[in-house]
């Protein structure tokens, strides 16, 4: 069964001071999904840094997320497709390696605010921008 897979930048709206994309973000965690750990690392160090969380707040924040999404490991095999896809579509290696864990997950559906809405990956991954409305 196909899936939905998240961006970090989705899940930062979580502790937002935007009401509407934090109640956006927040139905669509209890919907549940799929992250990498990379979505993990990436919502840590903006936490910390950005958002000057405490550690604990930012420990609260990222066992919230892990109570509600399954998170998948990076892996060599993600790594190297992560490039093909840096080098085949001009994504920033960031971007990228999330797409790479999105289509090993097999996921349909990739929530981002930040990559090109209603981008499809091998035919099967579709970009979508939860804030912005229905894919074109």
């Amino acid at each position: 069964m196909p899936g939905r897979f998240f961006d970090t930048n989705v899940l930062i709206y979580l502790v937002s001071s935007d009401a509407g994309k934090a109640n956006r973000a927040e139905t669509l965690l209890t919907e549940g999904g799929t992250i990498s750990v990379q979505v993990l690392n990436e919502i840590a160090n903006v936490a910390r840094r950005k958002m000057r969380l405490s550690w604990e707040e930012t420990h609260a924040l990222l066992t919230s997320v892990r109570g509600f999404l399954v998170v998948r490991p990076l892996t060599l095999e993600i790594h190297e497709t992560g490039l093909e896809i840096s080098q085949r579509h001009g994504l920033s290696t960031y971007d990228a390696m999330i797409v790479a864990s999105a289509l090993d997950a097999g996921c349909d559906t990739l929530w981002s605010e930040d990559m090109h809405h209603g981008m499809v990956f091998e035919g099967r991954l579709r970009i979508v921008n939860p804030f912005r409305g229905p894919t074109p």
